[in-house]
């Protein structure tokens, strides 16, 4: 029995954040050190990121808002909301997102109708309300009152694993499961000015993104690029634990993100693939750039940096990280399925000419051995410090 990511779909916000405009507009804040606008500079400038995207519009500049809360225009000013303020901006803004892009999920997952729908997952690390983002995905789409519902809240960056770790095995548990899993991150309701360079790394990467999937062991025609969840490991790093943390301020929730985060990953990245590989024998003492995709969450482009240069990784199999940071920034546990979904959306060539042998038949009960089958190797990274890691198949139509 294979257990399938039938539909992809992400989203982000309408506002668009440049990042030389938002390097320019930290940098000017008041409060700032001399050390503190060059650390700005310097991490802006390095994040190697073009645009983000955020659900606060009081961040476009061609919208000014008399009466702000989190910027003002006139004067250039971040300002310093309450958390409750942020709070209830994510519930006005995220919920939109989560039910949408359910949506859509849903709308695209052939075969599948909301009545199939027997449990909804929902994600978020960066707002709380009750009733949750399940509930609103369960009444909006129309779902049966009888859908089991599960929220998975503040686990950071890598969530997204544990969420589909469960939908697999809800599938695993009952063939004739379909899961809606749905994750929502607004990061920006949380950026603010500090001479603290923990912050402004933060402040430097962090952005608004929505995914959702539709996870089914049901056994249906393959009719678009679909991802068999093969198998997940979790593994927490000795050391780290003071390096990434998200924690609930009063003036919005506060990301830990320290400098050192990249070297800790450096050091324990091989080993924590270990016991990912090894439920695959065939897997095990073969060089990583032998397995076809690499899903690497960009939580900054030194980790990225760090992946692809420990596991010698070819500049392809980092491509999907590297654009994914540089168009949309790090969307905490939303960004893995933006990654997913443009390695699912490569041309069929593109994976031969990378050497691959000719391809299996798109039956989704064919093995992840198969000739053909184009493995994909997904990590993703987190507060603890915890490294997520998944084994997935792309599958072709």
């Amino acid at each position: 029995m294979t257990v399938l990511v039938r539909s992809l779909e992400t989203a982000v916000p309408s506002t668009v954040l440049k990042q030389p405009e938002a390097r320019d507009v930290f940098a000017a804040q008041e409060g700032l050190t001399r050390l503190g606008r060059r650390l700005v500079t310097t991490c802006f400038d390095a994040a190697a990121i073009d645009t983000r995207y955020s659900a606060l519009a009081e961040f476009s500049w061609d919208r000014p808002d008399h009466d702000p809360d989190f910027f003002d225009p006139s004067t250039g000013r971040l300002l310093t909301p309450s958390t409750k303020t942020r709070n209830d901006v994510f519930v006005r803004e995220a919920t939109p997102l989560f039910t949408d892009t359910a949506r859509r999920a849903l709308d695209n997952a052939d075969g599948i109708a909301p009545a199939d729908v027997t449990h909804v997952v929902t994600v978020s690390c960066t707002g709380f309300f009750n009733p949750g983002p399940d509930y609103r995905i369960v009444r909006d789409l129309g779902l049966s009152p009888s859908v089991q519902r599960f929220h998975l809240g503040f686990m950071g960056c890598y969530a997204a694993f544990p969420a589909l770790r469960m939908a697999k095995a809800f599938c695993d548990a009952d063939p004739n499961a379909v899961v809606l899993v749905a994750l929502v991150e607004l990061c920006t309701l949380h950026v603010r000015s500090s001479n603290d360079p923990d912050t402004i790394l933060g402040a430097s990467l962090f952005a608004d993104g929505a995914a959702a999937a539709v996870v089914t062991a049901r056994d249906l025609p393959l009719t678009r690029p679909a991802v068999s969840l093969d198998a997940f490991e979790t593994t927490l790093t000795p050391v780290g634990e003071e390096n990434m943390a998200w924690n609930i301020g009063d003036q919005g929730f506060e990301m830990v993100l320290g400098t050192y985060v990249p070297h800790i990953i450096d050091e324990h990245i091989t080993g924590a693939l270990e016991p990912l590989l090894a439920r695959d024998p065939s897997l095990v003492g073969r060089p990583h750039a032998e397995i076809e995709h690499w899903a690497i969450h960009p939580g900054g482009r030194s980790i990225v940096d760090k992946v692809v240069a420990r596991l010698g990784l070819s500049e392809r199999q980092g491509a999907p990280a590297y654009e994914t940071l540089r168009e949309f920034g790090n969307m905490s546990s939303a960004t893995i399925m933006f990654v997913l979904e443009r390695i699912l959306a490569l041309p069929e060539a593109e994976a031969d000419d990378a050497g691959s042998p000719p391809r299996a038949s798109g039956s989704p009960e064919a093995g992840p051995d198969s000739p053909g089958a184009e493995r994909i190797c997904a990590m993703a990274f987190g507060p603890g410090l915890t490294v997520e890691t998944a084994l997935m198949t792309r599958r072709l139509p």
